[in-house]
């Protein structure tokens, strides 16, 4: 098994080489070079040993091959519960649990303890740049945090993220540092991507990245899909259907990989925010970026979408893409009626981005849809109180690893929209 860029113009890679690299020589993302169809069914006894059957095959000639079972069992600790909602096969896969209380804990985690044992301690520290519309920072860091031979600097949008997500940003130090940008997140993404293709500067200061364009993100999602579907279809003999909230993609081209290994997924719909450069595309016209948009659902305001390269790679055309999914937008308004409805109408608070996911599964029963569907629960709502409590009611308890960490100070250094600026930080031994 080797993998590809989706450019084309890098020699195929082996999975330890693409994992320490993060985006591949030419700027494309690595994809696997085929899907492996999973020779037996999935283990029952955890998630952890889900994830370790979707991740063999990809690994049999890492240097983690022996050890990947250990480093399922260390990522993969807490759950990924499938939770019925009030109506009869409305579902919510939740993916909050971890010590982030957002779904990228999950890969964020495997990413480190992959890169770790693929770590030479001879070797200079490796900076882990990452970009964050909100959540992947914070969970990367988490991963990270104190974590011998790295470095981590994230990249948020100033003023664009919810004021606990900043602050779970900014409250870890040590190795990590994080920087607040005056621009939006595609302008954040933009920069990370300069620098990971900056040959000289890696030269320089050994980089890479833990964005969803990362393969160490990628294959890790697509177990928490396999585990829920695979349990769904035991229980009641059907494929489960899933609604991904999304803004980069990398979530949504997790479930497409586990789908295509021939886990019993059905159809994958998407559900974006006000940001609508997918739901244009999927709805027939050109791909065209759009400017960004800020929204309540921060996480997902995002104008270029990284993944739509993988997604694209994936399909011999557009018109096969389209034929394969769908995707709607919600604006602001709806998702606020999303959640002020959502503890009567599904028994559940959720947060924005969870938000139009539910709206998504309300239109498709209203339009007569009766099969089994799952509503992807990307972040706890606690994320979100100065949204979400306000129109509930009550008061959010934060679990108690998102309270640890809002308990800690926090901060974060001022940086210009300007990768002259992010070169010369970067290249500065002080930092």
């Amino acid at each position: 098994m080797n993998f590809l860029s989706t450019r084309g113009r890098t020699p195929p890679t082996a999975i330890d080489q693409a994992l320490s690299a993060g985006l591949a020589p030419d700027g494309g993302l690595y994809v696997p070079e085929r899907f492996p169809a999973l020779s037996q069914p999935l283990a029952a006894d955890g998630l952890d040993a889900t994830a370790h059957a979707i991740l063999a095959p990809y690994f049999e000639r890492s240097a983690l091959r022996e050890s990947l079972r250990e480093i399922c069992a260390r990522a993969f600790s807490f759950d990924a519960p499938l939770r019925p909602l009030s109506q009869p096969d409305d579902w919510l896969l939740e993916l909050f649990h971890g010590p982030t209380a957002a779904f990228k804990d999950y890969a964020a985690r495997f990413l480190a303890e992959a890169l770790a044992g693929l770590r030479d301690d001879s070797a200079a520290p490796t900076t882990i740049l990452v970009a964050t519309s909100g959540d992947t920072g914070a969970a990367v860091a988490a991963a990270f945090h104190r974590r011998p031979g790295f470095q981590v600097v994230i990249l948020y949008p100033d003023g664009r993220v919810s004021p606990r997500q900043a602050h779970g940003l900014g409250c870890w130090g040590d190795n990590v540092q994080a920087l607040r940008v005056d621009g939006d997140f595609d302008a954040c993404q933009r920069l990370a991507k300069q620098a990971l293709s900056d040959d000289a500067l890696r030269a320089q200061r050994p980089l890479s990245s833990a964005n969803s364009i990362s393969l160490g993100r990628l294959l890790p999602q697509a177990a928490y899909y396999a585990y829920a579907a695979g349990r769904h279809y035991a229980q009641r003999g059907e494929p489960l259907n899933f609604i991904v909230p999304t803004g980069n993609l990398g979530n949504a081209c997790a479930a497409f990989v586990a789908k295509r290994m021939g886990l019993p997924i059905g159809e994958i719909r998407l559900a974006t925010n006000a940001n609508d450069t997918l739901p244009r595309y999927f709805a027939g016209a050109d791909y065209l970026v759009q400017p960004t948009q800020a929204t309540l659902a921060n996480a997902m305001d995002v104008g270029a979408p990284s993944n739509f390269e993988r997604l694209r790679y994936w399909h011999r055309d557009d018109a096969e893409l389209r034929r394969a999914t769908q995707a709607q937008s919600i604006a602001d308004a709806v998702i606020v009626d999303t959640i002020r409805n959502a503890p009567q109408r599904h028994g559940v608070v959720p947060c924005p981005h969870t938000a139009t996911g539910l709206h998504l599964l309300e239109t498709l029963r209203a339009q007569g849809d009766e099969r089994p569907w799952a509503v992807v629960a990307t972040a706890h709502p606690a994320k979100f109180e100065s949204i979400v409590e306000p129109l509930v009611g009550h008061a959010v308890e934060p679990p108690p690893a998102l309270a640890a960490s809002l308990a800690r100070p926090a901060q974060a250094e001022p940086m210009a929209a300007d990768y002259d600026t992010l070169r010369a930080f970067l290249a500065d031994p002080a930092h």
